[in-house]
């Protein structure tokens, strides 16, 4: 079996000079390879992702994330899940759980892990859904997220918390005006 590697790591400070430092965040990467992407704001992208970690406790942990096309996620797809097409999002935890993480007062969790959004997905889903590309990647976001911790989709049950809990952050992270 081929050797499977993840993606490269590398931090920045998760606050910049525009914004204001409200979360205690050791350091949100966010990186664009998508042409679409650029009509995101990393800065925002980096707001959500803060505001969804302090939601579940975890607003020191480190988090890198990959704003991509289709052709590079069906590549990551293809090596790290077997599955030859695009999707919208893929998680790759630093650490794996046997049930979703409940973080308590004090816990901390160095590295998360990466996330990967398709913006190509993204803008299609968000026109089928009658929304955003902003709000579709913010849903996608706290989808991967938690699957970062340990939460997943793959019996009815366990589709309902997930959902539950997307919905959750999703409104723990509001999107700038």
């Amino acid at each position: 079996m081929p050797r499977r590697s993840r993606p490269p790591k590398s931090t920045v400070t998760a606050r910049s000079l525009e914004e204001p430092d409200t979360h205690q965040v050791s350091s949100i990467l966010v990186r664009r390879q998508a042409p679409g992407s650029a009509r995101l704001s990393k800065a925002e992208v980096r707001s959500l992702a803060a505001c969804m970690l302090d939601a579940l406790g975890l607003g020191e942990s480190e988090l890198s994330i990959l704003l991509t096309n289709d052709r590079l996620i069906r590549e990551i797809n293809r090596d790290h899940r077997g599955k030859d097409k695009p999707t919208d999002v893929l998680s790759f935890p630093q650490s794996e759980f046997s049930a979703p993480l409940r973080p308590r007062r004090g816990f901390r969790l160095d590295v998360l892990g990466d996330v990967v959004i398709s913006i190509d997905t993204a803008e299609r889903a968000a026109l089928s859904r009658r929304r955003s590309l902003r709000e579709e990647v913010r849903f996608l976001l706290a989808h991967g997220i938690l699957h970062l911790v340990g939460y997943d989709h793959a019996t009815p049950a366990e589709k309902e918390v997930m959902t539950k809990r997307t919905k959750e952050l999703v409104r723990k992270a509001p999107l700038a005006p």
